[in-house]
């Protein structure tokens, strides 16, 4: 490294007194509210600028910039702050990740008509670390999974005309499901769905471990999924068959969050 190229390291870490430059300000919400909820069932999340909902979410979205949170345990909470899985997060107390402590959050941004959903995220991380004294790390490691890539015949894939994202899932009387588990016959229905979308709907529905998309598939697609665990065709069948994608067995990068330490909130 050059004299001149050190300098100018120099000179973008020290202010022009010469004194080092101070740290930004972590994200903070203009006010925030943390209490013990009174029933379960973990719903919400944080709306910023460039959150998308469907016209049907849209009655039950937080206003704009606001993360509201209500009947969640702190791992819910940890989970939709740093975009986790429940499969990609350890925790050490019981009452973190089990039991009945629950937590209802309300918060909002000092400018709601600027605030993005990732800014909304980082604040929400920034109070669980004050309010919870939450503190982590994470362990990266390679286990069995899949890759996700184009079949050899290319992808049977369309593009998009859709409005909004939208995804639901039927039975096999046409019955609408939540979160499929495995069984008879499932039907999924995509719409203005993305790659990396479908392989997170993939990890957690299809019941085969972690997935990475390897597709280089960029664009936004409609497409209806059809899959049967006891007659078949089986998931890896279906998505070769319907949509020209292959599920390769290999070794994939894991991430997982590890909580070292929380503790319970005080009262607001």
């Amino acid at each position: 490294m050059t004299a001149k190229i050190v300098l100018l390291i120099l000179a973008g870490a020290l202010g022009s007194n010469g004194q080092p430059r101070p740290e930004p300000a972590p994200l903070t919400f203009e006010v925030a509210s943390v209490k013990t909820a009174t029933g379960g069932g973990v719903m919400g999340g944080c709306r910023g600028i460039d959150s998308v909902y469907s016209l049907k979410q849209q009655t039950s979205a937080p206003p704009l910039g606001r993360c509201v949170i209500t009947g969640a345990r702190l791992s819910h909470l940890i989970g939709i702050a740093y975009g986790v899985s429940m499969q990609e997060l350890k925790t050490g107390p019981d009452w973190i990740q089990r039991g009945d402590l629950r937590f209802d959050i309300q918060a909002k941004a000092e400018d709601p008509s600027k605030t993005t959903e990732k800014q909304l995220l980082t604040m929400l991380q920034n109070l669980l670390v004050e309010r919870f004294q939450l503190k982590f790390h994470y362990e990266r490691r390679e286990e069995a999974g899949f890759a996700l890539t184009v079949a050899k015949n290319g992808p049977k894939l369309k593009s998009s005309t859709s409005d909004e994202p939208g995804l639901s899932f039927h039975g096999p009387k046409g019955e609408t499901l939540g979160k499929p588990s495995g069984g008879p016959l499932v039907s999924m229905t995509a719409r203005k769905f993305s790659i990396p979308m479908l392989v997170g709907v993939l990890s957690s529905v299809g019941s085969i471990g972690h997935i990475v998309d390897q597709t280089g598939l960029t664009g936004e697609y409609d497409f209806t999924l059809s899959w049967d665990e006891e007659g078949g065709p089986v998931l890896s069948s279906a998505l070769h068959d319907q949509l020209g994608l292959t599920l390769k067995a290999e070794k994939v990068p894991v991430s997982t969050l590890v909580v070292d330490s929380a503790e319970k909130p005080a009262a607001n």
